[in-house]
């Protein structure tokens, strides 16, 4: 494997390449996103992370088409991956194509790389609808790359049976749609094993949402203060790196300058593999929510 470093990318089910470190723009009031994820692409993130849920991806699209204009960026759109989410409320086959329509309305990108369904709120049809409409959106050439977020096991093998079912009704392989991504709330204390398990053998990548645990685990926990202590590092970036080492696309965000740079700037210690194993819990410690476990029929 070759060493990590902010540019590193990996190559999704869908031919694209995604960049392995993401910024993340939740609760990113709309009134500074712009400003914060200028911050994030000076600093070398060449990833964002918003949803239509979040209410700012206009402004972070305004971020990324005006960075191709600073002189020490001159960044063209291309070189920015941008990720947005169907949010619950808009499942079903209607909404999901109002829903990107106006998701590439307010960003004026052009296309989106990355479409996920938010959660797996809905029930089965929706479900269904929802996926065959970004199919189609994909198809279109509006979105690039399509995948899921929060969804559990039992979620992710309905979806496969979506898969064949609208490869049957559409007319052969491949027109079901290909799972390129999922996102999920994944640190040290959230290891998610069965759905990591399940996404690696179909090759998805696993991109992990509050990777720094909100910072409830700084000061409290010995393991990963000595790691930071030994490398000089403060205890986030032992986190985002401890997620980029287990395969992960780790999605830090902060409001703060400072924090945003020092996010990035993991890429100058490497941590063991028994410092990784060893920093891994068997916990069940969620800072967000965790529609993993809901039924099928919600």
């Amino acid at each position: 494997m070759a060493p990590l470093n902010i540019n590193s990318t990996i190559k999704l089910n869908s031919g694209y390449e995604m960049p392995l470190l993401g910024f993340g723009v939740y609760q990113t009031p709309a009134k500074v996103a712009e400003e914060c994820v200028t911050e994030a692409l000076k600093a070398g993130y060449r990833h964002i992370d918003s949803a239509a849920y979040y209410r700012n991806e206009g402004q972070c699209a305004t971020a990324i088409l005006s960075a191709s204009s600073y002189k020490s960026l001159s960044l063209p759109r291309d070189k920015v991956f941008f990720t947005s989410k169907i949010p619950p409320p808009g499942m079903g086959y209607v909404s999901t194509k109002k829903q990107v329509a106006k998701t590439l309305e307010d960003t004026k990108l052009g296309y989106i790389d990355l479409m996920l369904i938010h959660a797996p709120y809905g029930g089965s049809k929706a479900r269904k609808e929802t996926w065959k409409a970004l199919v189609e959106a994909v198809e279109e050439g509006k979105i690039r790359s399509i995948g899921i977020s929060n969804y559990g096991v039992h979620h992710l093998d309905e979806l496969e049976k979506h898969i064949k079912e609208l490869e049957e009704e559409r007319g052969g392989k491949g027109k079901g749609g290909i799972i390129s991504v999922g996102q999920w709330e994944i640190h040290p204390w959230m290891n998610r094993d069965d759905i990591v398990e399940w996404c690696r053998k179909r090759n998805i990548a696993v991109q992990a949402y509050s990777p720094v645990v909100r910072g409830e685990k700084f000061g409290k926990e010995p393991v990963l203060m000595k790691l930071a202590e030994k490398y000089g590092v403060s205890e986030a970036q032992v986190l985002i790196r401890w997620s980029l080492q287990k395969g992960y696309v780790p999605l830090p965000k902060s409001v703060t300058p400072e924090r945003i740079r020092m996010n990035a700037q993991v890429y100058g210690f490497e941590l063991t593999k028994e410092e990784v194993d060893e920093l891994t819990t068997k916990d069940y410690f969620s800072v967000a929510w965790d529609p993993t476990v809901e039924p099928l029929e919600k």
